[in-house]
């Protein structure tokens, strides 16, 4: 606090914020980035009107419902006027200023270019348009559900994936924003167009395939169609996410749009609509839904691993191992019953800090989490740094010894 009189140093400035660090990605984007023809189209998506303006020069745009407060925007029909950067900016300054919910969705769809997905519930509000707490959980959990399945559909197709490709399609996820549910009946999804536009274009393709699928049930008693709809992303995770949004009310309805910025996806209608399901549906969908938990074969596969767990009955004998999955099957563990020389060797494997590799059938049934007709069980030699790291890992989990040896 004190400083010498001689201490030629200057004193230290204050810290700056840390809010002001570095810009949010809720910070409005800069008016030289936008585009006049994508804020217009943003607008008009999320029901703000058009009120005229200077023909060829600037449109108005006041928001959506009442009690809007005399707001305005006056957006430049193109880059070509010398003030169109000075009116972006004062439009994206109210957008940020504006009390309507729909001003933050147009700011987040500036900010990062993206898809958005929207769910409705059709569900009865409560005093003043609320939502009791497990009618926004439904919701929300129903929409999560179907973006996973959207994330699987991307990486691949199955009509049950189980506990594959789990780990990838949960990471997609984590990209994507979300808006409030007000009421409990509403929900937006922003999926950035660069890194998650295939999770967007399946769940899209997949649900347009669904709902033909229930139509065409209805219509002949077949249940084929959901058969040919697998190769559109639908599966047993995607109709257990529509059954999670459709029960308890009088209808949902799901709707994919597009960035403005990025433009339409090859094969994909520029709007659509909303694709509706009612509890009318609910039965088919069930069907539906059993229907691919049967039918998903078993898979043969050959897994590199690492044992993690053993357990057997005695000292002698055949036991069963769980296997970290290093490579040979999008799933993060398997479980698996060795005979006694097969046990024998996983469990020397892992003493010295080696990893395993064998070959079996991945099981659909428990969710492609336990391997089959497991046989040619052999040490895998890594390098020395991974060798240490498998050593170390195994010195960290020292209940492995207790329970390999007890015989528990």
């Amino acid at each position: 606090m004190h400083r010498p009189i001689d201490d030629p140093a200057p004193p230290r400035g204050p810290r700056p914020h840390p809010v002001h660090t570095s810009a949010l990605w809720s910070d409005p984007p800069a008016p030289g980035q936008v585009d006049p023809a994508v804020l217009g189209a943003l607008l008009d998506r999320h029901g703000w009107s058009r009120r005229g303006g200077a023909a060829g020069r600037y449109s108005r745009w006041t928001p959506p419902g009442p009690g809007n407060g005399g707001t305005s925007l006056l957006v430049p029909e193109s880059r070509s006027f010398p003030d169109c950067e000075d009116l972006i900016g004062e439009a994206l300054t109210a957008l940020a200023r504006s009390s309507s919910p729909s001003a933050r969705d147009v700011l987040v769809s500036l900010t990062v270019p993206s898809d958005e997905i929207r769910w409705w519930r059709d569900v009865p509000s409560g005093p003043a348009d609320t939502a009791s707490w497990t009618v926004e959980e439904r919701l929300r959990a129903a929409a999560r559900q179907m973006l996973l399945a959207g994330a699987l559909a991307a990486r691949a197709r199955a009509g049950y994936y189980g506990a594959r490709h789990r780990r990838p399609a949960t990471a997609l996820l984590e990209d994507i924003l979300v808006g409030p549910a007000p009421g409990g009946r509403r929900l937006t999804a922003f999926v950035p167009v660069a890194a998650g536009r295939p999770l967007a274009v399946r769940l899209h393709q997949a649900l347009d395939a669904a709902r033909e699928a229930v139509d065409y049930r209805r219509a002949t008693g077949g249940m084929d169609a959901f058969d040919g709809a697998v190769a559109a992303g639908v599966s047993h995770e995607l109709v257990e996410a529509v059954v999670a949004l459709v029960r308890g009310t009088e209808g949902a309805r799901v709707e994919v749009s597009w960035s403005p910025a990025a433009g339409v996806p090859e094969g994909c209608a520029a709007a659509a609509g909303p694709v509706e399901f009612s509890p009318g549906d609910l039965p088919v969908l069930r069907e539906a839904s059993a229907r691919y938990l049967r039918a998903e074969p078993s898979v043969p596969v050959r897994i590199t691993g690492t044992v993690v767990r053993m357990r057997r009955s005695g000292p002698r004998g055949a036991g069963t191992v769980r296997v970290r999955v290093l490579a040979g099957a999008e799933v993060p563990h398997v479980r698996m019953a060795l005979d006694e020389e097969d046990y024998r060797i996983a469990g020397h494997a892992h003493l010295v800090g080696l990893p395993i590799r064998v070959q079996g059938r991945l099981e659909s049934r428990g969710g492609f989490r336990r391997l089959t007709e497991a046989a040619e069980v052999v040490p895998v030699q890594v390098d020395e740094a991974e060798r240490d790291r498998l050593m170390k890992s195994l010195q960290e989990n020292l209940d492995f010894f207790e329970e390999a040896c007890s015989g528990d």
